[in-house]
């Protein structure tokens, strides 16, 4: 008898999105890594040496200082504190540089690859620090970048960003981030103490890992970076449920998708129309894959849903009975 089962092995892209989604969060300095590599896109068998590394990564962390000052767990910080003298104009550009050679990639460097206290199994560069003074870009990297054309990797890794930072710069409990939806601008907002509105980042690059760069109905590519092919936020869910009784719970991350504009508003478009069964175990499995990374989406969904999965597999069995006795017809591209 063969063996129905096999060994399946995470693609490149699946490997990148593990380390952006559910690698271990101390500092923000894994993001500004990523975001560095991808602006520099290197080649197979390049060498970049901190000192040119160092720049674009420092950078990178000042911008993000500039509105949220909390970008570790740590007490104390030397090199945020030379990133935060660079915004203030106390530190030139080559100082900047040469002190964050120095000091902001100790740790980085070791840990970028590890998810759940291991490396994934395709580096996408070798530490060659000792030998080289930096790290060498492997195929692993170009072939990414190859792949991922155009589909927003920085858009997803600065989405994250801004969702860790939101939790730290809030000072409270991951658990106590509830992250809410604005319809009119497209985004993801959550409230600080003083119940004073904080915009944290594009509901396109928060969502986007989580559905591979695909769209959530048809699976063909999708565009989070901007221009006139921009993907589609959706209520899986159809919005206009809200005018039939169903609570505000419609605009819930659980219940938003991304869909290309064919799927979404096309000919033969979803607009208003229930999915699909099929595509209902769909969202099912994209939530729970959502909850998984466990900071602070998770927190949201389990507040909206349940928190279990055989609650939230409950709440969308009940949500979808009532919306079928309402909308009638079902719809799948």
């Amino acid at each position: 008898m063969s063996n129905i089962f096999t060994d399946q092995k995470p693609n490149l892209e699946e490997q990148w999105r593990a380390i952006v989604l559910f690698g271990a969060n101390v500092a923000s300095y894994k993001f500004a890594l990523a975001k560095s590599l991808l602006e520099i896109s290197p080649a197979d068998g390049d060498i970049i040496k901190l000192e040119d590394l160092a720049v674009p990564f420092a950078k990178s962390i000042t911008e993000h200082l500039k509105t949220s000052d909390t970008q570790t767990t740590s007490a104390s910080s030397k090199f945020l504190d030379v990133c935060r003298s660079y915004n203030l104009g106390d530190v030139t550009e080559n100082e900047l540089r040469e002190k964050s050679t120095k000091l902001g990639f100790v740790n980085v460097v070791d840990a970028f690859h590890t998810v759940n206290r291991a490396p994934i199994p395709d580096l996408f560069f070798i530490d060659e620090r000792k030998i080289n003074g930096g790290i060498r870009i492997t195929a692993n990297f170009s072939k990414l970048l190859e792949l991922q054309k155009g589909n927003g990797l920085s858009c997803e890794v600065e989405s994250r960003w801004r969702l860790v930072e939101t939790a730290w710069n809030l000072g409270i409990s991951r658990n106590l981030v509830n992250i809410d939806y604005d319809l009119d601008e497209q985004s993801l907002i959550t409230f600080d103490k003083s119940k004073r509105r904080v915009n944290v980042t594009s509901s396109r690059g928060a969502l986007n890992g989580y559905q591979h760069g695909k769209c959530f109905y048809c699976g063909c590519a999708i565009n989070i970076s901007g221009g006139s092919g921009l993907t589609d936020v959706d209520h899986f869910f159809p919005h206009t449920l809200r005018n039939h009784g169903f609570s505000n719970l419609v605009d819930g991350v659980w219940n938003l998708v991304l869909a290309c504009k064919n799927c979404n508003r096309g000919t033969a478009g979803k607009f208003a129309h229930l999915p699909t069964i099929r595509l209902l175990k769909k969202l099912h499995d994209r939530n729970e894959f959502l909850i998984l990374s466990h900071h602070p989406l998770r927190e949201t969904i389990m507040r909206q849903t349940g928190t279990n999965a055989d609650l939230r597999l409950d709440f969308l069995k009940r949500w979808y009975k009532s919306a079928s006795s309402i909308l009638i017809h079902s719809w799948e591209p």
